[in-house]
């Protein structure tokens, strides 16, 4: 039977768009699915961040009357023009294990970018340049903490097969326990001997996430981010829109005490971000697709997650190698601690990353987990 691929139209068909997942990972036990309500705001022209710098249409593959594949096109405007390129990016990208689907759905993508003056696929981004982005191509054994995918592993035969190549270093989670960042002994004693240093010469401090100055403190989170990645190549600036956004759905789960902010003579100059592995309660909610769902998440909720995300460390690049990262990282592991947490997950970060993976190989932290994205010209 031939494959048609057609626009999601409907209220029904953005439903079954969004819900196609379900069918590819049946009975995968590592799959944490999405929250529903979250992924039809972010597809929502009237909502979804992407839409403020974006277009971006969805797609369903079908064979008669069975959806056997998903894609959404997109274009982020803005940032091909400040970086003088023309990408179309792909994402909510799912099909069966049929490669026939997969590479009709690609065909599909790279029309529509030739039919907007588009020269490249870039991802898998699903209209989000921090949630849940690329392939899986080591690590299936475990779950993905907060804001990591997971996807098969014939994801990444088929994209490759098709001819997309990466678009850039792998992306890396790693893990440490919390205990070791409590030690002074072993792989923690430098980073504890230059914490203590720089605390005793007193220019650079450590304060928690000021609740009260949330839209100043997004501000700074901002300029630090943008500030201190843009060295890495490839990298993408954030837009206000997306992390206000990702900032906005985190907040009711937010600790303040696990937001540090690194400062030199009063100047925000570091950002270090801890939230809880939601995950760990997510994967049994059914993406809340269901009212009795949200009971499940309620109870699953009721018990503190046992990891840590540390989704974000970022130092002005003035201020590298001035210990503002050892303070940082060394506070952040005394509060995990004592708040019961087990181990720390640092992702997702570049491979490529000259603060983050470096710093963190010298903390006895391992990577377990690995993500590439891919690009191929049309």
């Amino acid at each position: 039977m031939s494959l048609e691929i057609r626009p999601v139209s409907t209220r029904r068909e953005r439903r079954l768009f969004l819900t196609f997942p379900w069918r590819v990972f049946r009975g995968d036990r590592m799959w944490v699915p999405p929250i529903i309500g979250e992924m039809e705001k972010r597809l929502d022209p009237q909502r979804g961040a992407w839409f403020t710098h974006g277009i971006a249409e969805c797609f369903i593959a079908w064979r008669g009357k069975e959806p056997v594949g998903t894609i959404c096109c997109a274009e982020d405007k803005a940032l091909n023009a400040r970086l003088k390129r023309r990408d179309a990016v792909f994402g909510f990208n799912h099909y069966l294990p049929d490669y026939a689907v997969a590479a009709a759905l690609w065909d599909h993508a790279a029309a529509w970018a030739r039919a907007h003056g588009l020269d490249t696929l870039f991802g898998p981004f699903n209209l989000d340049y921090e949630d849940g982005y690329g392939i899986l191509i080591e690590g299936y054994d475990r779950p993905p903490t907060l804001l990591c995918g997971h996807t098969p592993p014939y994801y990444r035969e088929f994209v490759e097969r098709y001819g997309f190549k990466p678009a850039r270093e792998q992306n890396v989670a790693l893990e440490v326990p919390a205990s070791e960042f409590s030690s002074p002994d072993g792989a923690m004693a430098k980073l504890h001997r230059v914490a203590e240093l720089v605390r005793t010469r007193g220019r650079v401090t450590v304060r928690s996430g000021n609740m009260a100055d949330w839209d100043n403190e997004i501000n700074r989170v901002l300029e630090v981010l943008n500030e201190s990645l843009k060295v890495l190549p490839d990298f993408l600036p954030w837009e206000r829109a997306s992390l206000e956004a990702l900032a906005k759905e985190m907040r009711p789960f937010i600790d303040p005490d696990l937001i540090l902010f690194g400062e030199v003579d009063g100047r925000c100059v570091g950002f270090l971000l801890g939230l809880p592995n939601l995950n760990e309660a997510l994967i049994h909610a059914n993406g809340l697709r269901y009212p009795w769902d949200t009971l499940r998440a309620w109870w699953a909720l009721r018990k503190r997650p046992k990891c840590l995300c540390l989704k974000s460390i970022a130092v002005l690049p003035e201020y590298w190698a001035r210990g503002v990262d050892a303070l940082m990282l060394y506070e952040m592991g005394r509060r995990a601690v004592a708040k019961g947490y087990t181990w720390g997950d640092l992702s997702i970060t570049g491979a490529e990353n000259p603060m983050t993976v470096r710093m963190a190989s010298r903390l006895g932290a391992r990577i377990y987990k690995r993500w590439q994205v891919y690009i191929k010209a049309v």
